[in-house]
């Protein structure tokens, strides 16, 4: 497994780009380039890469393929082409968004999203990504939300059935599944549950935590690693189990102390259970 997460040092070209990534210790990073980069530009990043063994996670494709608004809907299906495309050329583990949503905010829950005609919606939108594409190298990957597809272990099974196609993987984010406090109290169980499941489809993974507040009605916080509930122990244990080059990448945090808190935080539950990153 390799760790990483968000980069405050400011890099201009490849070699200040991995002088970056390893001033905090990572092995894994977010891509660096935009779809806009020449080849050369790209190849200079996918080289200095391999030269110092890092690994380009993920290419974010932050849209919504399922706008009710069509002039959003067919540019954000072109937007996750153009970014898939782009994960492809760099080798990234793989391209990643998340289903899209029916209502007006593009991440946020609509009565529409957890319907089976949004089901077929989806499985759609992603076969028509990834005919466009015909990746090679990555993978197309839908992260999960805790009010939109896939929501579970089994509605992404289901997904990954229903879209039949090879080049159609998993990002795994554990506390994007946390939707109740039945999987809040038991996300050990949650991730065994996933991991056990889907584990040879995932590609990437997000690192953050999760907070029950104790008013009404529930409330659930995002937080850093360390400071929710998350059973990190076993969420390292589990993922290591699978591929050695496997992102855990830290996300959302606005400042770097926070990154380093939370860095310093998973390099110790990995210590404890064995785990190298």
């Amino acid at each position: 497994m390799r760790l990483g997460g968000t980069l405050f040092r400011k890099f201009d070209d490849a070699d200040g780009w991995v002088a970056a990534v390893q001033y905090y210790g990572y092995r894994a990073a977010y891509c660096p380039v935009g779809s806009d980069a020449e080849q050369s530009v790209v190849r200079a990043y996918v080289e200095a890469a391999k030269r110092a063994d890092i690994v380009i996670a993920e290419v974010g494709a932050w849209s919504n393929p399922l706008s009710p608004d069509e002039k959003e809907r067919a540019a954000a299906l072109a937007k996750c082409k153009q970014q898939l495309d782009l994960a492809d050329r760099v080798g990234a583990c793989c391209c990643v968004n998340i289903a899209g949503s029916r209502g007006p905010k593009w991440d946020g829950p609509d009565p529409h999203d957890l319907t089976d005609e949004t089901f077929d919606a989806i499985v759609e939108s992603v076969r028509e990504i990834i005919d466009a594409v015909r990746p090679t190298r990555t993978f197309y990957t839908l992260e999960p939300m805790p009010w939109m597809y896939p929501d579970s272990a089994a509605s992404y099974e289901r997904l990954i059935e229903a879209v039949d196609r090879e080049r159609f993987a998993v990002h795994f984010d554990p506390v994007n599944l946390i939707n109740s406090p039945q999987r809040y109290f038991e996300n050990g169980a949650l991730i065994r549950d996933f991991v056990h499941r889907l584990g040879p489809h995932i590609k990437s993974c997000h690192a953050k935590d999760t907070l029950l507040a104790d008013r009404l009605t529930v409330h659930l916080d995002e937080v850093r690693p360390g400071a929710g509930n998350l059973d990190f122990r076993v969420l390292l244990m589990q993922l290591d189990r699978l591929s050695a080059d496997l992102p855990l990448l830290m996300e959302h945090m606005q400042e770097e102390a926070d990154f380093l808190t939370a860095a310093e935080y998973i390099r110790g539950e990995a210590q404890e259970v064995g785990v190298s990153l």
